[in-house]
């Protein structure tokens, strides 16, 4: 049965719900054991592989029986992004809890579910991001935010920067990954053998490469904690000067009340 054609602006979360008084239900299954199944398969063969009849093969029922409880691909594909990030472990954010602290675990949170999902990393930008898990996310984020004392007019912005640098930062990180699981190699091979062509394309990424170096002890994966870490130092910096330059000094954040729970 192919897919039915979505609306892109349409969303699993916001679509009425189906009738489907019409038939009995397949037996053995439902909709969190298809979607589990699903998560499963995107984590070892990727969205490109990803195939209704792939998944109803894995789950050793019919195609139709898929159908019976996601109208289609695109459908079960949200659901799955939504399920990768309920991992996410956002702490409770109390009253009396350091905002900078709050927003940089949500951020190493946010960055380690799409090392877990590169293909989540793939999906967050088509996707609308109104599932529960989503939500849960972007609240936490919001409340933190909204203690730090900077004007409301620049709260969006400042979220935008901490999240939007790290999704882009783990959307390159993910695309990297998936290249050198392809490639059969160490990443750190696989490193070498990238950089050592381009820099005989082009000699001056030699001559730039002491001022970003792409390599530090315990290798590139190491390397690239430490640019997300100094990018994150950064954006928080920025955020503490806009602050300090609207309310005279760093984190006078007026008292909202409680926190998220």
């Amino acid at each position: 049965m192919p897919d039915k054609p979505r609306d892109p602006g349409v969303s699993v979360w916001l679509a009425p719900p189906k009738d489907r008084r019409r038939g009995t239900a397949p037996a053995g299954l439902n909709r969190d054991r298809i979607v589990r199944a699903a998560v499963a398969l995107l984590d070892a063969d990727g969205v490109q592989a990803f195939s209704m009849r792939r998944l109803a093969a894995e789950l050793e029922v019919t195609a139709m029986s898929v159908y019976w409880h996601v109208d289609n691909k695109d459908d079960l594909l949200e659901l799955a992004l939504d399920d990768v990030l309920g991992e996410l472990r956002i702490p409770p954010f109390g009253a009396d809890d350091d905002w900078r602290g709050h927003l940089r675990t949500l951020a190493h949170q946010y960055r380690r579910c799409f090392q877990g999902h590169p293909w989540a990393a793939q999906l967050a930008s088509r996707f609308l991001a109104v599932g529960p898990n989503a939500l849960f996310f972007s609240t936490s984020a919001i409340g933190a935010m909204t203690r730090s004392g900077l004007p409301g007019d620049q709260l969006a912005g400042a979220l935008g920067l901490l999240f939007q640098f790290t999704y882009g930062f783990a959307i390159v990180e993910s695309q990297w990954v998936l290249r050198v699981r392809a490639s059969g190699m160490d990443e750190d091979d696989f490193h070498r053998r990238v950089f050592g062509i381009v820099a005989q394309v082009d000699a001056r990424f030699l001559e730039n490469e002491d001022l970003v170096a792409s390599h530090v002890d315990g290798g590139v994966a190491a390397a690239r904690d430490r640019q997300f870490e100094v990018g994150l130092d950064l954006a928080l910096a920025g955020i503490e000067a806009a602050i300090t330059a609207s309310t005279g000094g760093p984190g006078n954040a007026p008292d909202h009340g409680g926190g998220l729970r």
